[in-house]
C-alpha cells in the first residue's frame, strides 16, 4: 500500500508545468521592470551635460554582449525551423549526437539575457552613486566569467560544443586546411558582428588602460579614443578571413567561383579605411576626393554583396520550403509557400544590405544608438540569410546523394552483357 500510494503522493506535492511556466515568467518581467527602473533612476541622477556621455560609455561596454545574446537567441530559432522541418542541419555541419539542440541554446540564451543587462544595471548604479571604482569592476569581471566559461577545459557546461566553436574559429584564423561548411558558415556570420568585434576591442583597451568609467578616452586621439588605427583593422579582419577562405577553397578546387566570392569581400575593405582616412586628412581632401571614392565603394560592395545573397548563396527555386515542417503549424500556414515571403527576404536583404555600410565606416559611429540599431538589424539579416543558406546546402547535400544512388543502381556495361543466361560462355 505504501509503495502504491508513493507515486500519488510524489504527483500531488510536484507543480504543473504550465504553473512553473508562469512563475518563471512572472519572474522574469519582475526582474526586466526591476533593471528598467533602476537603470532608469541611475541615468537620471546624472548632470544632463554628463548624460550621454555616460550612456555612451555603457552602451560600448555592454552593446557587444547584447548583441551577441540577440544572436544566440536567434540562432535557437534557426535551429527549432530546421528541426521542425526536413533540413538536417546535424548532417549539414557533420555535428555529433552530443550537439546542442534548440532547448540548450534557449536555455544558454535566456542565462545570457538575465546576467547581461544585470551587469549592465549594476554598473549604472553604482557609477550615479559614486561607487566608480565597482562599477569600473562590473564590464570586467563580466568580459572575465565569460572567457573563462567558453576555454574552461573541463566537461562542464557543454564541453564537446565549446570544443567545437573553438576548433572552427582556429579554422578560420589559419586557413591552412581544406574548408569545410561550418568554417565558412561561421566566417560569415562573423562579418555581421564586425562593430561587435570593434567594440570588443575599444572595451578590452579601456580595461587595460585603466580608462573604465573614466574620461581618460575621451581625447579621441588618445590610445582607446574613436580615431584609432585598430578600429578598422578589427572591423576588416572578418572580411580578410572569408577572403582568405575563399582562396583557400579555390586552390582545392580550381573553381572560378571561389575566386569571385574573394572578390566580393574585397570590397569591403575600401569602405572600412576610406572611412577611417577622415581623421587622417584634411577636411577639403575628404570632401572633394576620398568621399566619393567611399560612396562609390559602398554601392559597389553592398550591390556585389545583394546579388551574390540572391544568386549564389540562395536557390529561389524552393524557396521557402524551410517552413514546411513535418506536423501541422502555424508556421507554415503562414510563410509556406507565400509570395509576400519571397519579396519581403530580397527588399529587406537589399535594403539592410546597405545601410550595414554606415556601421562598416568609422566617421558614421558617433550616433551609438543609431549605429546599435543597425547592428542588430544586420543580426536580423543574418538570421533569415541563415534558414535559405541552410537549405539550400541540405537541397545540394540530398541532390549528390540521389545521383550516387542511381549510379550504383546503372549495371555496368559488362554486366549487360553477360546478363542472359543463354549467352554466358
Amino acid at each position: 500500500m505504501k509503495g502504491g500510494s508513493l507515486p500519488m503522493h510524489s504527483a500531488a506535492i510536484m507543480p504543473s508545468p504550465v504553473l512553473l511556466w508562469r512563475f518563471k515568467v512572472l519572474l522574469f518581467l519582475v526582474w526586466g521592470i526591476s533593471c528598467c527602473k533602476i537603470g532608469w533612476d541611475s541615468v537620471m541622477r546624472m548632470s544632463a551635460d554628463l548624460r550621454d556621455l555616460f550612456l555612451y560609455e555603457a552602451f560600448l561596454y555592454y552593446n557587444p554582449l547584447l548583441l551577441v545574446t540577440l544572436m544566440v537567441w536567434l540562432w535557437g530559432v534557426n535551429l527549432w525551423v530546421f528541426a521542425q522541418s526536413s533540413v538536417n542541419y546535424a548532417k549539414v555541419f557533420d555535428l555529433d549526437h552530443t550537439h546542442l539542440t534548440y532547448r540548450e541554446i534557449r536555455k544558454c540564451a535566456t542565462w545570457m539575457t538575465i546576467i547581461v543587462p544585470t551587469s549592465m544595471t549594476a554598473y549604472l548604479y553604482l557609477y550615479s552613486h559614486g561607487e566608480v571604482s565597482l562599477a569600473a569592476s562590473q564590464p570586467v569581471i563580466l568580459y572575465a566569467v565569460a572567457l573563462m566559461l567558453l576555454i574552461f577545459p573541463f566537461d562542464i557546461f557543454y564541453l564537446s560544443s565549446r570544443y567545437y566553436l573553438l576548433r572552427t574559429l582556429w579554422r578560420i584564423l589559419l586557413p591552412l586546411q581544406a574548408i569545410t561548411f561550418s568554417d565558412f558558415f561561421l566566417a560569415d556570420i562573423l562579418t555581421s558582428m564586425s562593430k561587435v568585434f570593434s567594440d570588443l576591442e575599444r572595451s578590452v583597451c579601456r580595461m587595460v588602460n585603466r580608462q573604465v568609467a573614466t574620461i581618460a578616452w575621451f581625447e579621441a586621439d588618445s590610445i582607446c579614443g574613436s580615431h584609432s588605427v585598430a578600429i578598422p583593422l578589427v572591423l576588416v579582419f572578418p572580411y580578410l578571413c572569408r577572403f582568405f577562405q575563399c582562396l583557400r577553397q579555390y586552390k582545392d578546387t580550381k573553381e572560378k567561383t571561389s575566386l569571385l566570392n574573394a572578390l566580393k569581400y574585397s570590397t569591403a575593405v575600401p569602405v572600412i579605411f576610406l572611412s577611417a582616412l577622415k581623421y587622417h586628412v584634411f577636411p577639403d581632401k575628404w570632401t572633394n576626393f576620398y568621399r566619393p571614392l567611399w560612396l562609390l565603394s559602398s554601392v559597389i560592395n553592398s550591390l556585389y554583396s545583394f546579388y551574390w545573397d540572391v544568386a549564389r548563396d540562395w536557390d529561389l527555386s524552393v524557396f521557402t520550403r524551410i517552413f514546411k515542417f513535418k506536423n501541422p503549424h502555424l508556421c507554415t500556414n503562414l510563410l509556406y509557400g507565400r509570395i509576400w515571403v519571397f519579396y519581403w527576404v530580397i527588399g529587406s536583404n537589399l535594403i539592410l544590405r546597405c545601410t550595414w555600410t554606415y556601421k562598416l565606416s568609422a566617421h558614421l559611429r558617433h550616433n551609438y544608438l543609431t549605429v546599435f540599431t543597425i547592428a542588430a538589424l544586420e543580426i536580423m539579416r543574418r538570421f533569415q540569410w541563415i534558414f535559405f543558406r541552410v537549405e539550400n546546402e541540405w537541397n545540394k547535400m540530398t541532390a549528390r546523394q540521389s545521383i550516387e544512388l542511381s549510379t550504383e543502381n546503372i549495371p555496368k556495361e559488362e554486366d549487360r552483357l553477360l546478363g542472359p543466361a543463354g549467352h554466358n560462355v
